[in-house]
């Protein structure tokens, strides 16, 4: 496929992600697989242009609005973001000819209907690449500079100091590789690693045994292994869940808030690898939900997990003490994984923060009462903010005295390695 063509499916990741609200690993998700004749090359060309002028949005928007009259709020939406995936392409991927950037970006304009305004896109690449102007000439300030709403930055000063803040963003670099997790009640991780090394796959060991890194696949999902159901994608931190649980076998378990399924799956494939029974029971509120989920317990083909629709806010009288971990990873700001999802750093507003945090205690005061006694209820969330996480923990144990609190811990973006996530353990005493 031509360079150009390539570039009208950036532009359409684009549009979904930063004008109609979908999310970028979903939505370019589903690009690439409905694309799947592209060439490895070509995939990533797509991915590091959609990614990386959403990651970089606010900085491109400030190049934008220091050239051109009409502000970039004020721009057509086809005609904002074919300069923004112009401007970042000049800016941050050097093998692109600069002068085959303007040139697709008028093109562009034109087969998208704007022909009207392609002179305008013309005219704004051209001054920008006239003047030459380092990139640095317009990271006026922290926020620009990693490309990061000034009230997130504020919140993480005051939670964690600055320090930790540049530590933070810079964690979020470099996610290249994707982490897996064997399916341990099918296959051994050292057999799977022979098997994906014969796929043609890299692997890189993680510090968790039955966890590798990928990478050098050309098409996740045409991988055998991968419709087999012998690994499943997932980040390290969200594996933390399942081992903070210490399972001995034969546990139940409820996953309350379940979609995608990843820690359902997790604890459903130790519990069959321990050959002492157990079930899971994962939950979530849509069927749409559900049905992701099912999909991908057919595809583990794990038979002591099930799948179905319910809404966490409401109590559920049935499940009183019925089990013996309840999983509770709640909806929350997702400032823990902007990594991978950059565009959630501009949809997340200041006032988000504790309306989320009280649907959590909403969720959490029907979840302690599915917990028997002696058993554990497990609360995370892939956000990085005391309000929504330490907060939280502290005041589930003040309204409920017959828990205590085994372990918590607030897990930091580590480049290359994983999300930031937050780990509350407590035990029904």
């Amino acid at each position: 496929m031509g360079k150009e063509n390539l570039r009208a499916l950036s532009l359409d990741v684009l549009m979904e992600v930063l004008e109609k609200g979908g999310f970028s690993n979903q939505v370019l998700g589903n690009v690439l697989s409905k694309y799947q004749y592209l060439e490895k090359n070509e995939r990533a060309f797509v991915t590091r242009l959609s990614l990386g002028t959403i990651e970089e949005a606010l900085l491109l928007d400030e190049v934008l609005n220091s050239y051109s009259k009409t502000k970039v709020k004020k721009m057509k939406p086809v005609i904002r973001n074919i300069l923004r995936m112009s401007v970042y392409q000049i800016y941050f991927m050097d093998s692109v000819p600069e002068s085959a950037v303007v040139n697709e970006a008028v093109k562009l304009s034109k087969k998208r209907g704007m022909a009207g305004l392609s002179g305008f896109v013309n005219g704004i690449l051209r001054s920008i690449l006239r003047e030459e102007k380092p990139i640095s000439k317009f990271q006026k300030n922290r926020a620009l500079t990693y490309s990061c709403p000034q009230w997130i930055l504020d919140l993480w000063d005051g939670d964690f100091g600055k320090e930790k803040t540049k530590e933070i963003l810079e964690g979020f670099g470099g996610k290249g590789e994707i982490s897996i997790r064997c399916n341990v009640a099918k296959i051994t991780p050292d057999q799977l690693k022979e098997t994906l090394e014969k796929e043609g796959v890299t692997l890189r060991p993680t510090p968790l045994s039955y966890a590798f890194f990928i990478s050098g696949f050309d098409y996740l999902e045409k991988l055998k292994s991968f419709q087999d159901g012998l690994f499943y994608v997932q980040d390290l931190s969200s594996m933390e869940v399942t081992n903070r649980a210490k399972l001995q076998g034969g546990e139940k378990v409820l996953d309350v808030c379940a979609a995608p399924g990843g820690k359902s799956l997790h604890m459903a494939g130790e519990l069959e690898a321990m050959g002492k029974g157990g079930s899971v029971e994962a939950r979530d509120l849509s069927k749409e939900k559900v049905d992701r989920i099912l999909e991908n317990i057919q595809r583990s083909g794990l038979s002591n997990v099930d799948a179905k629709a319910f809404d966490a806010t409401v109590l559920d009288e049935n499940a009183k003490e019925a089990y013996d971990v309840v999983i509770c990873d709640l909806p929350c700001s997702g400032l823990g994984v902007l990594g991978k999802k950059p565009e959630i750093k501009y949809r997340v507003l200041p006032e988000d923060i504790s309306s989320l945090a009280e649907l959590q205690r909403s969720i959490l005061k029907n979840a302690a009462t599915y917990v028997r006694p002696g058993g554990k209820l497990l609360y995370s969330t892939c956000t990085i903010n005391k309000e929504e996480n330490e907060d939280n923990a502290r005041w589930f144990l003040d309204t409920f005295d017959d828990y205590d609190l085994e372990s918590m811990e607030q897990i930091f973006p580590k480049t290359q390695e994983s999300d930031g996530f937050f780990i509350a353990l407590f035990k029904r005493n």
